[in-house]
């Protein structure tokens, strides 16, 4: 089974490739493509997979409009930490949707879902996927250790996550800070996307963080947030417009 992989993060579609060798042996990944430009042109260009498994933001915009321009007929199973998008996907050739962190028990399921792939999907499997997406709860609060004390930190007092030297804290409205154990990779899909939007490595700002941004070199922009003795608070190049959308919806 030849397969590709459309996903901007690298650590992601090396985590996806090793879970795949574990659940479908027989497969191989004959292509991994970051941008909605290298993906238009591989499937232009070469013969069709027999399966896609596609992030939905790429480094260039959404995945969604690789499909517009090329047409394609294998399945396509979409990985995301967001689930907002879920009934688009299905607008196109996705027979599941898969939340990440992707678990190896959930892979499978859709592995096994493509194997009986039909274009003509039943709309009330479409609906039950969907719905079940649309129930995720996000993360409300979080517990911080102060001295000798535990303190409950609700989530919309949160302004900024952040990593520095290795560790993550939190930024609160109340400009104190905390460290927390969790990754940014694992805060994503915790977090509510309409509030949170990661903007690097480093940070993932919420929408009240967002008061005070200036132009900066290579057409990115830099935030300014206070209590953070941070002067490099900039959006990643390839995250600028999703950035904006993001601001202005």
């Amino acid at each position: 089974m030849k397969v590709i992989i459309l996903e901007d993060e690298t650590r992601a579609a090396n985590h996806l490739e090793r879970l795949l060798t574990k659940v479908a042996p027989n497969s191989k990944v004959v292509a991994k493509l970051e941008s909605v430009r290298d993906g238009v042109k591989y499937l232009q260009n070469n013969t069709e997979p027999d399966l896609i498994f596609s992030d939905i933001q790429l480094a260039d915009g959404l995945s969604f409009e690789i499909f517009n321009q090329v047409a394609v007929r294998c399945p396509i199973i979409f990985t995301t930490a967001y689930d907002h998008y879920a009934i688009e996907a299905f607008k196109t050739n996705g027979i599941d949707y898969l939340l990440k962190p992707i678990e190896e028990e959930r892979l499978n399921q859709a592995i096994e879902k493509a194997k009986h792939f039909s274009p003509g999907l039943v709309l009330e499997k479409i609906l039950s996927i969907t719905n079940s997406a649309s129930e995720k709860l996000y993360k409300s609060r979080f517990m911080v250790k102060v001295g000798d004390k535990i303190k409950s930190i609700p989530v919309e007092d949160i302004l900024v996550f952040y990593i520095q030297e290795k560790a993550s804290f939190i930024h609160t409205t109340e400009k104190r800070t905390y460290c927390i154990d969790y990754a940014l990779d694992q805060l994503e899909p915790m977090l509510d996307p309409g509030t949170y939007f990661r903007i690097n490595r480093k940070y993932i700002v919420s929408i009240q963080a967002c008061t005070n941004i200036l132009a900066w070199t290579n057409s990115r922009l830099r935030l300014k947030i206070e209590g953070i003795d941070d002067p490099n608070i900039v959006v990643a190049r390839e995250r600028v417009q999703e950035f904006k959308n993001w601001l202005d919806r």
